[in-house]
């Protein structure tokens, strides 16, 4: 393998991480409220746009503000669960696509009033800065990135596992009749979960802005690849979407790498159709 190769390889961990971690969230929310969020990714985008308004007029790091978009990204989607999609819990899986598509439309379309079509991109101090591990050049935004994500990701997984309202919805999930005999406030715990899967999505968001930059068409494609990194790691799995992201960050480089990177949506989609053939379940899903 070389030199350049290994840069490469790493170079898309780093950046598979940041993705496993806006595909958490999609994949938790659906592993609890069993709502699939056809906006995810157009929410990703929103806090990719709070990132730059931050750093723009308050001169604020996304890694500083990082905290502040989650906390009002968990606000909009607990808003959202228990004011909107609560209500269409019941209903046909039909009506929640419907709804679930129009808000992903009515996001794009406020982001293109609110922002234009141009692209925004944040300018941190170190974005060029690399640190020098033997041979390997490694981006210290990208590392930063990578960590700030595991460290998100790592303390909603020791939520869910610790805490009394992380293992009730943990129950909810298991067992939703069992849940609501023993008193579990359901609604409560669902816009809960859907808060936190929102919270994710802000700070990967935050994440994401500066790696790419961000305008109107990037949610639906945030979205397309947050479903491939689901379904590829298991739909429900957190250690799934972990695993998905950081493959798809990988085969994405080296279609740059060896081919074009226009292609790497082709790689992305080459690994996906591979695993629904072979373990349909996802890679980490339980088998049925």
């Amino acid at each position: 393998m070389t030199i350049d190769l290994a840069n490469q390889i790493i170079t898309g961990l780093l950046t598979g991480l940041v993705y496993s971690l806006m595909a958490l969230g999609l994949s938790v929310i659906f592993g609890v409220v069993r709502v699939v969020n056809f906006a995810h990714g157009e929410m990703t985008a929103l806090a990719m746009y709070a990132a730059w308004g931050l750093a723009t007029y308050l001169d604020l790091d996304p890694l500083l503000g990082l905290p502040l978009i989650a906390a009002l990204l968990f606000c909009l989607g607990y808003g959202l669960q228990r004011g909107l999609i609560d209500s269409f819990i019941s209903k046909p899986e039909h009506m929640q696509f419907i709804l679930l598509v129009s808000m992903a439309i009515i996001m794009v379309n406020g982001s293109l009033l609110g922002f234009g079509p141009d692209a925004h991109g944040v300018q941190v101090s170190y974005g060029f800065d690399t640190y020098e591990i033997g041979p390997l050049l490694v981006d210290k935004v990208r590392l930063l990135a990578a960590a700030a994500s595991l460290a998100v990701s790592l303390l909603m997984m020791l939520f869910f596992q610790k805490t009394m309202t992380g293992k009730a919805i943990r129950a909810c999930a298991d067992n939703l009749v069992g849940a609501r005999v023993i008193g579990l406030d359901v609604k409560r715990l669902y816009a809960v979960t859907f808060g936190i899967g929102s919270a994710c999505v802000g700070a990967a968001g935050a994440l994401l802005s500066m790696l790419i930059d961000v305008m109107p068409p990037t949610g639906p494609e945030l979205t397309l690849l947050a479903f491939i990194i689901v379904i590829v790691g298991g739909l429900g799995s957190m250690g799934g979407a972990l695993l998905g992201g950081m493959l798809i960050g990988v085969s994405e480089v080296l279609a740059g790498y060896f081919l074009m990177p226009s292609m790497k949506g082709m790689f992305s989609f080459a690994i996906l159709i591979l695993v629904l053939i072979l373990r349909p379940q996802g890679l980490l899903g339980a088998r049925k």
